[in-house]
């Protein structure tokens, strides 16, 4: 009996760390700018099939869920990502597909298709955010970490106006939260000291 409780406060302590550590990463170098005009940029994921994957429809819906529902933003959606197959459609457009078909949304859409990695998700999406007030990213929380950490290294200008997008609530893929925080910590072991705080400098 001692045995099986010290093994579910493991698992209690585990997945409490999950939690914390993708609310915390859902939280980092963001801040609280203003303004009417907002772009949330959905980073795709590799989609070799001709339908969005699981993960793309999860990141298309963090993506719809962090538009600012209050009626006096402007606000366009960024779908990122070029094609995985020769001749294949584009991670963007599978995404916005299933934005527009099981979604419904009806709102402004723009695709970039050309990126392959998530440096280039920035670096072409950047020329669709310059008249933007607020910036979201949608993915998720370290891959969208990672992702505001390179738009602060190639505009740090465009980085402050980073605000939090809706990629993590609590209890949300909770069994699996602790593999993506030791997913999240390898692929972010390259960020430096001042990308892991939580506000933006």
């Amino acid at each position: 009996m001692r045995q099986r409780t010290g093994v579910a406060a493991a698992g209690v302590v585990v997945l409490a760390w999950g939690e914390w550590l993708n609310r915390r990463w859902s939280r980092t170098l963001v801040g609280d700018n203003g303004g009417d005009v907002e772009a949330v940029v959905v980073l795709g994921y590799r989609n070799p099939q001709p339908t969005a994957n699981f993960i793309n429809r999860w990141r298309v819906r963090a993506g719809i869920r962090s538009i600012t529902d209050d009626g006096a933003h402007d606000t366009r959606v960024i779908f990122s990502g070029g094609t995985t197959t020769s001749g294949g459609v584009s991670e963007a457009q599978l995404m916005a597909d299933y934005a527009r078909s099981v979604l419904e949304f009806g709102g402004t859409v723009l695709l970039e298709e050309e990126s392959t990695t998530t440096w280039e998700n920035v670096t072409n999406v950047i020329p669709l955010l310059e008249d933007v007030n607020r910036i979201k990213i949608a993915s998720q929380p370290a891959h969208a970490l990672k992702a505001r950490a390179y738009l602060r290294r190639q505009r740090p200008d465009l980085a402050k106006r980073l605000v939090r997008a809706d990629d993590h609530r609590p209890g949300e893929w909770l069994i699996v939260k602790p593999l993506l925080a030791l997913y999240g910590l390898w692929t972010l072991r390259g960020l430096k000291p001042d990308e892991r705080r939580t506000t933006p400098g």
